[in-house]
């Protein structure tokens, strides 16, 4: 069922299982489900908040490690570890390979400028250049100045 991701909608389909994935690249996540919101979830439900480590998209998660992954709060079962991939790393390693491998091909194959000229998909996932903040929003999240890609390649 595709929704819009607030709490009103939230509450209209509280499941079983609560995954917060939410992620708004250079910024911390708005927090979708509350307090109010997660006392409709029925006890022995499980929430896995993969978001909190840019913060907490549900109230009541809080970072957990993998010594200690697993707290409950009204009878619902929380998971919120911090790099969720760490608990695989094998697996996460082979799978960050594969999916960045043909984007580093591409840069080594030619001068990274002319690569990050020639495609603007890759360009919108520069963040730094020469010490030079590319990505707008990260740099007014830590209120440092900003450059665009353009100024900061040539």
């Amino acid at each position: 069922m595709a929704f819009s991701p607030n709490s009103y909608n939230l509450e209209k389909i509280l499941p079983d299982l609560l995954i917060g994935a939410a992620l708004i690249p250079g910024t911390k996540v708005p927090c979708l489900a509350t307090k109010k919101t997660l006392k409709l979830i029925r006890e022995g439900s499980v929430i896995v908040d993969v978001a909190v480590d840019q913060r907490e998209c549900v109230e009541t998660t809080h970072p957990t490690t993998q010594d200690d992954p697993v707290f409950e709060v009204d009878g619902v079962i929380h998971y919120c570890t911090v790099n969720m991939t760490g608990a695989d790393p094998k697996t996460s390693i082979l799978v960050l390979t594969n999916a960045t491998l043909p984007y580093v091909l591409r840069v080594a194959n030619k001068r990274y400028k002319h690569t990050l000229r020639e495609d603007a998909a890759l360009a919108k996932g520069l963040n730094l250049v020469n010490g030079k903040l590319t990505y707008r929003k990260v740099a007014k999240a830590h209120n440092l100045p900003f450059l665009s890609i353009e100024e900061a390649l040539n």
